[in-house]
C-alpha cells in the first residue's frame, strides 16, 4: 500500500512540475461566463446576466456553479477573464462574450485550453476556434438573407451601409457583398462608426447625399439607435434595416419616434406569442419572457437574454449525455461535452432549434429568424 501511495504522489508531483493540471473530479459543474455589463455594450450583457436568474441550478442531478465576470466589451479583459476560468476556476464550460471582438478573444483561449465554449455573440469561427466553440446567436447569413429578401420584395435596388468599425461591422458588410449583391442589390455608400461614438452626423450626411433606396445598419444594442435617430433627424425618408443585434425593447426606448417603421431581423424570442403552437421555439420563448418580464418589468424582453438562457437549454440536453461518460472537473468530461454538442439533435430553445455539426457551429436554420417592424412603439411582424 505504501508503494502505491508513493506512486500516486509521484504522479501528482510530476504533473505540478510540467505545469499540467492533475485530474480532479468534482461534485459540481463549473461554468465561467465573461459578459459585458459595463461600457457601451452593457445593453447586451445586462440582459444576458439577468436571464441567468432563470436557468437551472442543477442538470442531471449535478449542481451548476456559475461564475460571471464583466469584461466591459474589451477583448483584453475578456482574455484575462477566460484565463482565470481556466487556471483558477477550473471551468468545465466557458461562455461569452457579449460583443464579437470579445467573443473571439474568449474563444481563442478556450480552444487553446481544450474547454467547451459557447459564444453569446456572432463571431467568425475559423479552424483555430472550431473544435471547442459553438455560437448561440443566429449566423449573419441567415439573418441577412431575410433582410435582403424583404428589400427585393419592396423594390429596393440601392443600399447604403453604416456599421461598427470592428469585426461585427465587417461581418455584415461582407455578408451584403456575398449575398445581397448577387441578388441584384447595390451598395452605394459605406460608413463606419465606433461603439462609444456619440455622433454619426458626418457619416449620415454622406449617406443621405448618396440617396439610397434603403439603409442597412450593422450595429447592436442601444448604439444601433444612434444612426437610426440621426438618419430621421437629417430627413432620410427611405427604409432603414437593423440587424438582429439591435432587437430589444431598449432600441425602441432610445430611438423613440425614429424607431417607427424600422425593419429588423430578430430571433423568435422577441415575439413567441405570434408563433404557431407547432413551433419548437414557442414554449421556451414564452417561458423566458414570462419569467423575465415578471421580474424586470413589462416589455423588458430582449434577444440577448435569449442567448444566455438558450445556452443552458443546450446544456440541459448535452450534460446528461456527458455525465454518462465522465465526471465534472476532468478533461474527459470536457471532451464528452464537446462530443455531445455534436450528437444531440433538434435542441429546442427560445432563439432557434440547434443542430451543431463538425462544420456548422451555429447549428441553426430558418426557424431561428423572424422579421419585425415597430408600430406605435411596439414590435409587430413586418409585411
Amino acid at each position: 500500500m505504501k508503494k502505491a501511495f508513493l506512486s500516486a504522489a509521484s504522479v501528482v508531483a510530476a504533473l505540478a512540475l510540467t505545469g499540467l493540471p492533475a485530474k480532479a473530479q468534482t461534485n459540481e459543474i463549473t461554468v465561467g461566463i465573461s459578459i459585458t455589463t459595463t461600457g457601451p455594450a452593457a445593453a447586451l450583457g445586462i440582459p444576458e446576466r439577468n436571464s441567468l436568474d432563470f436557468v437551472p441550478k442543477e442538470i442531471g442531478g449535478v449542481p451548476i456553479k456559475i461564475i460571471t465576470l464583466d469584461d466591459g466589451g474589451d477583448p483584453t479583459t475578456a482574455t484575462t477573464n477566460t484565463r482565470r476560468f481556466v487556471t483558477e476556476s477550473k471551468a468545465d464550460i466557458i461562455m461569452g462574450s457579449s460583443t464579437t471582438p470579445s467573443t473571439v478573444a474568449v474563444s481563442t483561449v478556450a480552444n487553446e485550453a481544450g474547454i467547451p465554449h459557447i459564444g453569446l455573440a456572432p463571431f467568425p469561427i475559423n479552424e483555430a476556434r472550431i473544435k471547442w466553440s459553438v455560437a448561440m446567436p443566429q449566423p449573419i447569413p441567415i439573418m441577412g438573407k431575410v433582410l435582403y429578401e424583404h428589400m427585393k420584395a419592396h423594390g429596393i435596388k440601392t443600399v447604403g451601409y453604416i456599421g461598427y468599425s470592428d469585426s461585427y461591422g465587417d461581418l455584415w458588410f461582407n455578408d451584403f457583398k456575398n449575398q445581397a449583391i448577387p441578388m441584384g442589390l447595390a451598395m452605394v455608400d459605406e460608413e463606419r462608426f465606433a461603439r462609444p461614438d456619440t455622433s454619426v452626423a458626418g457619416q449620415v450626411l454622406k449617406l443621405v447625399a448618396a440617396n439610397p433606396d434603403a439603409i442597412l445598419v450593422g450595429a447592436s444594442g442601444t448604439a444601433a439607435a444612434l444612426p437610426q435617430t440621426t438618419l430621421r433627424e437629417r430627413g432620410y425618408k427611405g427604409l432603414i434595416y437593423q440587424t438582429h443585434g439591435a432587437a430589444s425593447m431598449d432600441f425602441i426606448r432610445i430611438a423613440g419616434p425614429a424607431a417607427e417603421g424600422v425593419i429588423m431581423a430578430s430571433g423568435p424570442v422577441m415575439s413567441p406569442e405570434t408563433q404557431p403552437d407547432s413551433a419548437l421555439t414557442k414554449k421556451p420563448g414564452l417561458a423566458l419572457n414570462t419569467a423575465y418580464e415578471a421580474k424586470y418589468g413589462a416589455n423588458s424582453r430582449s434577444q440577448f437574454a435569449g442567448h444566455s438562457y438558450d445556452a443552458f437549454e443546450v446544456l440541459k440536453r448535452v450534460v446528461p449525455v456527458a455525465l454518462k461518460k465522465a465526471k465534472p472537473g476532468t478533461p474527459e468530461f470536457r471532451e464528452a461535452i464537446r462530443q455531445a454538442l455534436l450528437t444531440e439533435k433538434e435542441i429546442a430553445a427560445s432563439q432557434g432549434v440547434y443542430n451543431f455539426t463538425e462544420k456548422d457551429r451555429y447549428g441553426l436554420d430558418d426557424r431561428s429568424r423572424i422579421i419585425l417592424t415597430v408600430k406605435d412603439g411596439k414590435y409587430v411582424p413586418a409585411k
